[in-house]
């Protein structure tokens, strides 16, 4: 089996028990992992604390990524309670719900910046902070994205653009960090039904479609985004950096629809 007993890892991002994050959460945790977490607000704190005590972890830290000073504080916590840090996975997205219908072309200048900020420069924010406690031992950083940075999805839109950045950002990251031993993919699961995912005009007919015509007749599960997420962090994945690794039962190979759904 693959093991992260003795390993360390920092979760940003986890919403609620559907969420994608909680799924890596817990797979890291039963992995032997101990876990701290990070969240916004009070009332995603609220939803977070019985998750976090349920794999045994108390320590959380309210973060918003768009603030320097946040970040700092979160980080100072961290670097006080561990000398070392594992392994981080950045969860974390955001684009205004309005946005996420209809065409691209109406998309708005200060949510394209919004966009771009939250979903893709605080992986940059956060890879910065976290890199002097990897440095010694070396490390992992994921992050999440999706087919729609590559592929024409409906009402994705502007975080379609996102997730394009993000993914060039895990390569140049990876190139950067790759001398100090840390490791930098990301996971591109099929849609899932999630919070973030909800937001999305139409997530429904996705989800359906995906499943009907992905190979394995299957869009992706929570303990299978979870089960990828250990191995990228444990002993196993040692020479995997920079890789977009897709959890989707297939899809992203298809040119169109299976036969009997054409």
């Amino acid at each position: 089996m693959l093991s992260l007993q003795g390993k360390r890892g920092l979760v940003m991002g986890v919403a609620n028990d559907r969420s994608i994050a909680w799924g890596i959460a817990k797979a890291c945790a039963e992995a032997g992992a101990e876990l701290a977490f990070t969240y916004q607000g009070d009332a995603f704190g609220k939803r977070l604390e019985p998750l976090a005590a349920s794999v045994g972890s108390d320590f959380m830290v309210d973060v918003d990524v768009t603030d320097d000073a946040s970040l700092d504080h979160a980080f100072d916590q961290l670097s006080q309670r561990w000398d070392r840090l594992d392994f981080l996975v950045h969860a974390i997205a955001y684009s205004d719900k309005s946005e996420l219908t209809g065409r691209i072309l109406n998309t708005t200048r200060d949510n394209f910046k919004n966009s771009m900020d939250i979903s893709v420069y605080s992986f940059i924010e956060v890879a910065r902070r976290a890199h002097p406690l990897m440095v010694e031992n070396g490390g992992t950083l994921l992050t999440l994205t999706y087919m729609g940075s590559t592929r024409v999805t409906p009402n994705y839109n502007v975080m379609g653009v996102a997730k394009a950045a993000l993914e060039s950002t895990t390569r140049y990251l990876a190139n950067d960090l790759g001398p100090d031993g840390i490791r930098v993919n990301a996971i591109s699961p099929g849609p899932m039904k999630t919070l973030a995912g909800s937001a999305i005009a139409g997530a429904r007919k996705t989800y359906k479609h995906t499943d009907q015509n992905a190979p394995l007749r299957s869009n992706a599960t929570l303990e299978a985004v979870g089960g990828t997420a250990v191995y990228l962090c444990s002993d196993a994945g040692a020479c995997t950096t920079g890789e977009i690794i897709r959890v989707d039962g297939g899809f992203h190979v298809l040119g169109m629809p299976q036969q009997e759904n054409l």
